[in-house]
Order: structure tokens, then C-alpha cells, then sequence
């Protein structure tokens, strides 16, 4: 039996959400000034290719900027039946996903790039977008990934960059759509992209999506996603616009803890008849049917932009957003050999209960202009920007104990058959123990981004963010041993001034190619993620902790090949992020430890011809860990997730009314074990290199139908996606499966 909860007050927020959008629209000044018609003939747009990132903190088109920008756009997203945001990162080298820490499953978007986590820096339309959702792309217009320490961009903890992702908003002109797909494993999916202009300056557009599927080659696993996304915009196509748009996401999911790593190549422990364990079956589910995922995700947005002149716009946007989680999901760890019959043998299972809620308030305020001085052209942007971000979380137990005089008892978790688990055994839910945390940041940050033209052949740029963070957490700390524990709450804060800069030089050898150099820093304070400071000595969250400084330098270069069409782009860079919590030789905790990734990253992006598209790329990462030792004395060489190589490839064409398309996707070995006096260490030590193919095929039946088949993992590929931590579980890589989808245009 499902997990069911009352949707009374979710709804009313949804209602009240959308009717803030439009309330606000409501009061949008009716007066316009209209632009003289303009006539102007545009070059054909390149359906994968971008040549202007959205982002206004940019003072140059992509081939001008001095780091790695790789734009994702919807178009590339449709032709391969890509609906998640993980899914839509595939395309882009060096990025790799985590599944949890031992019995814990993370929850939402979890992935690092270029070595670094990246979790926490996901932006929509330049706000950070907090909250633990699984992101769909119904409502994606393109998907910017900007690669190295990005303080100068976007603040505090952006160590390996960040991605932008670009809403859809409305036009005075555009097509609608629809979609209506189903796919193995019961899958179906429909949206409406929805753009209607009222009047000659006003539109409106509502984009939406319901889903509802299982997961292929997964028992009992399942998930629902009911999304809508309204927006209006007044004043298009004069100097003065002003957008309206919200976006609210309702998610029920059976959440998946995956399957035990026994069998699998690599896999050790100490009990020989463990070792020669067979695997399980993939389909096996090791949770209970009353586990449950419930997201609850709302925003709504403000953007208003006057252009003072041809050459000077400015802009102001203001956003909140509410996102809630509750899931339950069960873990699994230690195996237990019960005799000679691998039939009875058994997994320990662990609960995790997460209830959090994320809330962020964000004022923008931002300046672009071009002009000359001394006959230098500059292209400038600045603003100034004030956020309030909060998250609060619940804690949970499930043992037997005595917390600060307050008896629990232990919930029901039963150990599961390894070959065959019930998922209608009785699995208790982790009870409320007050360990509770409350965490809030507020940030007030100035920002200048110069680009000077020496001459047409030189350009030389230069950014800066002056920031001050202030954090403030309650957290509740329950410590001791069972069966007598305290619960200590605790008041922490930490302050700071952070000053982050970026720089480069660029040469151009022609007009459609760059060389560049560039340099760039970022800072990441304690409590950057989630807010909940610690006074544990060696936590990276204890309040008086440095913060953590990354630098990166990166020297490429970027050309526009084929009269334009195709963009290819190769770059070298080396990160370090340095004050890492360590330890020294008489194991006293000391921020000295460091994290260097360097390598190198190759992009090709365009077209070969009117009707063959490409989107392909390669990273080459090598990462070190230096000065990293444990409490126990062990040093920490590796850096663990790091692929030395990734590589992904999607190549299109069309004729006659079809399209085939086809692709693969290259992720090299992943190690779990960083440490070279921990060998045989039980578990999976790694995750092995693996090449996935997927293919399509299309037909235009006629200007308003298509239809479209995808098949993901076409060769049907055996492999592993993520690992945990301790390398006990598992989860598979998608089987081999398809979507349907017949896309109507109207």
C-alpha cells in the first residue's frame, strides 16, 4: 500500500503561487513606447549551436569568453528524448552523479563536475535555485554549463563552475506545442508549451507537464511529476519589458536505495562464500512499499528591463522560492552469509527519513553598457544583488535510546532475504529525536565585468564580486552512545568578507576564432551547502573554519568553423582548491589540505551541413588530493568519482522527412577507494568504465505531427550509474528501453 498524504494545503499554495503571478502582472504600467519596424534578415539559426549565452553577467559572445561555456539547447534535449536535468548533463564531459553516503540515498539533483561537488550550484535565469528536486526540462529554454571557480559569477562555493539553466518565457511570435509520449515500463508523459500574444506588446505562455512511469528493470519503484509553469510579459518589442512567471512542481515518487554490489566484478569480503556470492537480480527491491518521496516545489518571478538607450540596458529581478521534501527510504549494507544456502543468506537495512523545507528571497538589481573611451571599445556589466536563503530539517532516529531523558524505541527493520526481499515487510518509521537544524544566510554582493578592445585582434577583461555573508544556524546535536544519549542545541554563526576575481586575455587570429588565458578564484565558507554550522573540530562546517579558496587558470581557444555552423572549442585548465580540513602528525585537525584537478576538454557543437547536426565533447581529468591525512593517520592520494576520461557524442540527419540520430556516451573508471593502505577493503571498490548507445529515428507526417522513436541503451549495456560510499549498493545504469512520442504543432 502507497504512502498517502493530504494535498489540502499544497494546493492552496499552488493556487496562491499562480495567482501572485498574475496579481503582480496586473499591476504592470499599460504605457509602451513602440520602436520604429526594423527590417532586418537574420542568418539561420543552427538548431544545437548557441552563439550568446542568456546571461547578462557575460560581456561577450561565447567565442569571445575567456573560460568554458558549453550551451545545451532544447532542441538537442527533444531529438534525444532527454526529460531530466541529469539526464540533460550527459551531454556535457566531466560531469559524473552520486548515489548517497553508506545507507543514505541523496536526494534531488546530486552530481560533481570537474571533480568538485556541484550540487549546491544550480542557477535558474542567474538565481540560485535551492531545493532538493529531481529537475525536469519541460520548461527549459537551454541548459548553460559554465565550467571552473565561477566566485566572480555567482558567489560563494562555486569551485568547479556552474549551470544556468534558461526559463521559457513569452514572445510575440512562436508556435505551440504538444507532446503526448509512452515508453516501456509503463511510462507516460505529456506537456503544452503554450505562447499566445495579446495585443502588440503582451504575451502570455503556460507550459506544463504530467508524468507518471515506472523504472524500467526496477520493482516497485515508480514516479509521478505534475508541473506548471504560467508566465506573462508586457512591453515586448519596446524599451521597457516586464516579465511575470512562476513555476510549481508537485512530485510523488517511490524512491530507489538500489541493489547490493555482491557478484559484481571487483567486489571482496573477508567471508569466502560471500566473496562467491552470485549477484542478485537488478529488478530486486529492498525497501519497504510504504517508502515515499514527496517534493513540493514553488517560485515566483519579477524581471523588469528598460533599454536607457541602443547600447545600455538595465535590469532588475526578484524572486521567491519555497521548495518542501518528506521521503522515507530504506538503505542496505552488511551481508550475512546464514548458512551454506545462498538462499538464506541476508542484507541489513537502515531507514532514512528527510523532511526539509528550502526557502530563498533574491533581489537583483544589474547594468550592461557598451561604449568607448579613448577610443578603447568596453563592454561593461555590474550590479548588485541581495539574497535571503533558508533551510530547515528535521531529525530523525530509529534505535533504541535515552535522548536527554526522553525514551525511544527502536523502529522495526528487519534484516531482507538477499536473492528474494518482501517489500511488504514491516519497516517502522524513523521517529522525530530533535536533532533538528535551522540555517539562514543572508548575502549582500556588488559585481563589476569589464571587457576592453585593445584592438580588433586584442581584448583584455576582468571581473570582481565583493560579497558579505552572514550565517546563523540552530542546530541540534544528539551525541553519546546508545542507550543513553544528549541532545545539545547549539546557536552558530560565521561572517565574512569575500573578495573573488577572474581575468583573461584574448587574441584573435581571425574573426571567427579566439585564443584566450584566463585566471579566476572562488571561496567556499563553512556551511556553504545547507547552512547547518557545526563545532565539531574537524567538520568543513565548523563555524571558525576558513573558508576554502580555488583557483583555476585555463588557456584555450574557439573557433566557428564552416561558415559559422559548427563551433569547436579546446582548453587545458588546472583547479586547486586548497584549506581543506586535514590532519597532522600528532592527528590535531588543520586546514591544509588541498585538491588539485587538472586536464583538458574538447567540444565540437553545430552542424556539418543544413542537415546534419553534432553535439560531442571529451574531458580528460587527472585529480590529486595533497597534504590529505585521516584521524587515523592514513593519507588520501586520489580523489574519488574522478573519471580520467568522459566523452559524449550525438550526431543527427535528416532526409526525406526522417530523422536518424544515434549517440554514445564514454564515462571512465570511477574509484571509490582514494587510499592506498586500504586494499581489500570490503565491497566495491570502483566503478568500471562503461560505453552506452542510444539511437532515434523520426518522421514529419506533415507540418503540425511528428513522430518520434527513442531507444536508450540500445546494445543493452549492463553497467554501473553510482556507487555508494562504503561501495555496499548500487544502482544500475538504465536497461535497454524507448519512448514513443508523437509532438504536435499548432
Amino acid at each position: 500500500m502507497s504512502h498517502i498524504r493530504s494535498r489540502k494545503h499544497n494546493s492552496a499554495r499552488i493556487a496562491a503561487m499562480v495567482a501572485a503571478t498574475f496579481s503582480i502582472a496586473a499591476t504592470a504600467a499599460d504605457e509602451v513606447t513602440e520602436l520604429p519596424e526594423v527590417s532586418v534578415k537574420a542568418a539561420k539559426e543552427v538548431p544545437f549551436k548557441a552563439d550568446e549565452s542568456a546571461n547578462n553577467k557575460f560581456t561577450k559572445p561565447l567565442i569571445d569568453t575567456t573560460q568554458t561555456v558549453q550551451v545545451i539547447k532544447k532542441e538537442l534535449l527533444r531529438e534525444q528524448g532527454v526529460f531530466s536535468l541529469t539526464d540533460a548533463l550527459r551531454n556535457t564531459p566531466g560531469i559524473t552523479i552520486q548515489l548517497g553516503e553508506n545507507g543514505n540515498t541523496s536526494a534531488g539533483d546530486t552530481f560533481s563536475m570537474r571533480g568538485f561537488n556541484a550540487s549546491n550550484q544550480l542557477f535558474l535565469d542567474g538565481v540560485r535555485d535551492l531545493g532538493a528536486v529531481s529537475r525536469d526540462v519541460f520548461n527549459i529554454e537551454q541548459i548553460e554549463v559554465v565550467k571552473g571557480p565561477a566566485g566572480a559569477d555567482i558567489g560563494r562555493g562555486a569551485a568547479s563552475g556552474y549551470i544556468n539553466l534558461i526559463s521559457k518565457l513569452p514572445t510575440l511570435t512562436g508556435k505551440n506545442y504538444a507532446t503526448i509520449g509512452y515508453g516501456t515500463a509503463d511510462k507516460k508523459r505529456g506537456t503544452i508549451d503554450v505562447n499566445q500574444a495579446i495585443g502588440d506588446t503582451t504575451a502570455v505562455r503556460i507550459n506544463a507537464l504530467g508524468f507518471d512511469g515506472n523504472v524500467d528493470k526496477r520493482d516497485e519503484v515508480d514516479n509521478q511529476n505534475f508541473s506548471l509553469a504560467p508566465s506573462i510579459g508586457f512591453g515586448l518589442g519596446t524599451p521597457t519589458r516586464f516579465y511575470v512567471y512562476s513555476q510549481h512542481v508537485r512530485q510523488d515518487n517511490t524512491p530507489d536505495g538500489g541493489i547490493p554490489s555482491i557478484g559484481m566484478d571487483g567486489f571482496y569480503n573477508a567471508s569466502a562464500a560471500l566473496r562467491a556470492g552470485r549477484k542478485v537480480d537488478r529488478e530486486n527491491y529492498y525497501g519497504s512499499d510504504n517508502d515515499y518521496e514527496h517534493v513540493d516545489a514553488d517560485m515566483v518571478t519579477a524581471k523588469f528591463e528598460h533599454d536607457i538607450n541602443a547600447t545600455t540596458t538595465v535590469r532588475n529581478v526578484t524572486r521567491y522560492g519555497l521548495s518542501d521534501i518528506d521521503r522515507i527510504t530504506t538503505g542496505i549494507n552488511g551481508l550475512t552469509a546464514v548458512g551454506a544456502n545462498p538462499n538464506t543468506w541476508t542484507v541489513a537495512r537502515s531507514r532514512q527519513r528527510i523532511d526539509r523545507q528550502d526557502e530563498i528571497l533574491v533581489n537583483q538589481t544589474s547594468l550592461n553598457s557598451a561604449f568607448d573611451i579613448a577610443g578603447f571599445k568596453n563592454s561593461l556589466a555590474g550590479g548588485l544583488e541581495l539574497i535571503y536563503e533558508r533551510q530547515k530539517s528535521k531529525g530523525f532516529g530509529t534505535a533504541t535510546t535515552v535522548i536527554s531523558g526522553v525514551p525511544y524505541t527502536a523502529i522495526s527493520s528487519p534484516a531482507a532475504n538477499l536473492y528474494n526481499p518482501n517489500e511488504n515487510d514491516l519497516l517502522g518509521k524513523p521517529y522525530r529525536n530533535g536533532a533538528d537544524s535551522d540555517g539562514r544566510t543572508s548575502t549582500m554582493a556588488a559585481y563589476v565585468f569589464d571587457t576592453l578592445d585593445l584592438t580588433d585582434k586584442w581584448q583584455l577583461n576582468a571581473g570582481v564580486r565583493f560579497e558579505r555573508y552572514d550565517t546563523r544556524a540552530k542546530v541540534g546535536t544528539v551525541s553519546g552512545t546508545a542507550p543513553v544519549q544528549t541532545l545539545t542545541k547549539s546557536n552558530l554563526s560565521d561572517s565574512d568578507n569575500l573578495t573573488s576575481y577572474k581575468a583573461g586575455v584574448l587574441y584573435k587570429p581571425a574573426t571567427n576564432g579566439s585564443v584566450y588565458v584566463s585566471y579566476a578564484t572562488s571561496y567556499t565558507p563553512p556551511a556553504s551547502a545547507n547552512f547547518a554550522l557545526s563545532a565539531t573540530a574537524n567538520n568543513q562546517n565548523n563555524s571558525a573554519l576558513d573558508p576554502q579558496k580555488t583557483e583555476n587558470i585555463e588557456i584555450g581557444t574557439k573557433w566557428d568553423l564552416l561558415n559559422n555552423q559548427l563551433n569547436v572549442t579546446a582548453a587545458i585548465f588546472q583547479t586547486e582548491n586548497d584549506k581543506q580540513t586535514s590532519f597532522d602528525d600528532l592527528l590535531q585537525p588543520v586546514q591544509i589540505g588541498k585538491t588539485r584537478v587538472s586536464g583538458y576538454e574538447l567540444l565540437a557543437v553545430g552542424q556539418l551541413s543544413e542537415y546534419w547536426q553534432l553535439s560531442a565533447g571529451l574531458t580528460k581529468l587527472n585529480a590529486k588530493a595533497l597534504e590529505q591525512q585521516s584521524s587515523t593517520g592514513l593519507n588520501t592520494t586520489g580523489v574519488r568519482w574522478v573519471p580520467d576520461y568522459s566523452a559524449t557524442l550525438w550526431t543527427q540527419y535528416q532526409f526525406s522527412g526522417f530523422t536518424v540520430g544515434g549517440g554514445a556516451r564514454y564515462m571512465g573508471e570511477q574509484k571509490r577507494l582514494v587510499t592506498a593502505e586500504l586494499a581489500n577493503v570490503n565491497n566495491m571498490p570502483e566503478i568500471e568504465s562503461y560505453v552506452v548507445a542510444d539511437a532515434m529515428v523520426a518522421y514529419a507526417i506533415n507540418k503540425n505531427l511528428n513522430l518520434r522513436l527513442n531507444v536508450y541503451n540500445i546494445f543493452n549495456k549492463d553497467y554501473i550509474e553510482t556507487l555508494n560510499n562504503s561501495g555496499a549498493r548500487v544502482r544500475m545504469g538504465l536497461p535497454r528501453s524507448g519512448m514513443l512520442t508523437a509532438e504536435f504543432v499548432f
